[in-house]
């Protein structure tokens, strides 16, 4: 296996967060979506980093003073990410992926043009590394 579309989950299927939501918007989305992270896209696409629900707990106490009105007033692009999850490009090949999965609970994927074409989950690779191992599982 040398093509990590393969394991992609595309743009379309993928839970995300636009760079101009608020902290409440973020809160809220992620709590819709039901993960702990979320890649962060601006209006044209491009991937901006992620979001974590770490992240947003510490926003709320530093920034929003645990009052939902302040998280209505301030932006996620202002709350400091303990850690983006690094994109690789699409014909980025499968050791690369494989070590950047490895620290992440989720990759990125972008094109050539940095837009965001979707994500790849630590999850995709070990089903696909669990079926390759034990096939008559």
């Amino acid at each position: 296996m040398n093509n990590i579309l393969f394991f992609l989950t595309p743009k379309a299927m993928c839970a995300f967060l636009n760079d101009e939501y608020t902290v409440r918007q973020a809160l809220e989305k992620m709590e819709s979506a039901g993960f702990s992270a979320l890649p962060i896209l601006n209006k044209r696409g491009e991937y901006r980093g992620t979001l974590t629900e770490g992240d947003l707990l510490w926003a709320l106490k530093n920034m929003c003073y645990m009052d939902m009105r302040q998280a209505e007033a301030r932006r996620i692009m202002e709350i400091t990410h303990r850690k983006d999850n690094v994109p690789v490009r699409v014909n980025t090949d499968m050791y690369d992926l494989v070590q950047r999965a490895s620290s992440q609970n989720f990759v990125p994927v972008v094109d050539d043009k940095n837009a965001f074409i979707g994500i790849v989950t630590r999850s995709a690779i070990i089903k696909y590394c669990s079926q390759q191992l034990y096939p008559e599982d």
